[in-house]
């Protein structure tokens, strides 16, 4: 399939090339624009979309890294350097005419704080256009606290947060609700829980287009702090840590076990659970292994087996997998990392983001 795409892609930029050749050699007025300073006339998209069809071929000033474009103009035959935002793109010299220039935006191209322009200089001299580099689609790390309710701050976490629109996501039987905003940067917002919040997903949008959070606000189990009376026991040995490297919020739960021990969180009982499909946990381990989910105490009915890394996995648990699903009494995490032999050894585990998963709509 990839090796289909660049095939199609090097046939659009032929296209495309055959368009500008035409285009170039039935313009007589080529020679005497070369004699002059370059000017850029617009800018169009040049390849496929995603369901495969050819972008349209018309002016934008919206350009996005990692895509092709035909710059149009006069007077760019002789051009040496192509500047996006002050940071060059390279370009083939083959694919420059007098009147354009295919070329890919390089993908390191910078969004923020950037002057919008596109910087042609040839050697007649130097063309500038007004264009803008569009961001990556957000990226939707993390929320903390999960558990907000209406009037709380919520910490937002991700990438390419450049002018952001929150909102509480659009649903089959719901509108999106504005946000307020209290503060962001690139990298992180801060928003103010409007009324009605409870089991919203929350969007975030930028110019580029938006990203839903991966689970709901009010969904957590464990999120920094317990909820839904759920208790890990003294006995347990465990430890809360706090050197940010949690997957969710700012504290996560160490433990180390023995071959086949285990961490247990009990609850006295909690059955409200008809919004909800399932349970998430994220996981990780100092060596890679295998941990049990055993839920409600069903220790002989083959709990879910696990396969955990070194890096945080999130899990998804559907009730079909799990046994006595009319409430949430405890749960445990049984180590089952074996060596090459098949025995039990001991690993440390870390646990984080314990919560509901809700029901697709």
């Amino acid at each position: 399939m990839k090796k289909i795409r660049i095939v199609s892609l090097a046939v659009c930029i032929v296209w495309v090339l055959s368009v500008i050749l035409i285009s170039s050699c039935s313009n007589d007025d080529s020679a005497s624009s070369s004699a002059s300073g370059p000017t850029i006339e617009s800018v169009k998209p040049s390849g496929y979309e995603t369901d495969g069809s050819l972008k349209p071929f018309e002016p934008v000033t919206v350009g996005y890294p990692k895509n092709y474009y035909v710059i149009h103009g006069k007077g760019l035959l002789t051009t040496t350097k192509v500047y996006f935002n002050d940071y060059e793109s390279y370009f083939q010299p083959s694919f420059v005419t007098d009147t354009d220039i295919v070329i890919l935006i390089d993908e390191n191209t910078p969004y923020a704080n950037a002057s919008n322009k596109l910087k042609v200089v040839t050697e007649k001299g130097t063309a500038e256009f007004d264009f803008v580099i569009a961001p990556p689609v957000p990226t939707f790390s993390q929320f903390y606290p999960v558990n907000a309710t209406a009037g709380q701050e919520i910490t937002i976490t991700g990438k390419y947060f450049l002018n952001p629109v929150v909102t509480l996501a659009k649903t089959k039987t719901l509108p999106a609700v504005p946000v307020t905003v209290v503060s962001s940067t690139l990298e992180k917002i801060v928003i103010k829980v409007p009324e009605n919040a409870d089991l919203r997903s929350l969007s975030i949008a930028n110019i580029s287009g938006e990203t839903i959070s991966p689970y709901a606000i009010g969904t957590a189990i464990f999120d920094d702090i317990s909820y839904y009376g759920l208790d890990f026991p003294s006995w347990n040995n465990f430890s809360y840590i706090t050197d940010g490297t949690a997957e969710q919020g700012l504290i996560h739960i160490e433990k180390k076990m023995d071959a086949w021990g285990s961490l247990q969180g009990n609850w006295s009982w909690y059955d409200q659970l008809s919004p909800y499909s399932g349970l998430r946990v994220a996981i990780k381990a100092k060596v890679p292994g295998k941990v049990s989910f055993v839920f409600n105490g069903n220790w002989d009915n083959n709990p879910p087996v696990l396969d955990v890394t070194t890096d945080w996995k999130v899990f998804y648990l559907p009730w079909s997998v799990l046994t006595n699903t009319d409430r949430v009494q405890n749960i445990t995490f049984q180590n089952r990392t074996t060596n090459e032999k098949g025995d039990g050894i001991e690993n440390t585990f870390y646990i984080d983001n314990i919560g509901f998963v809700l029901k697709a709509e």
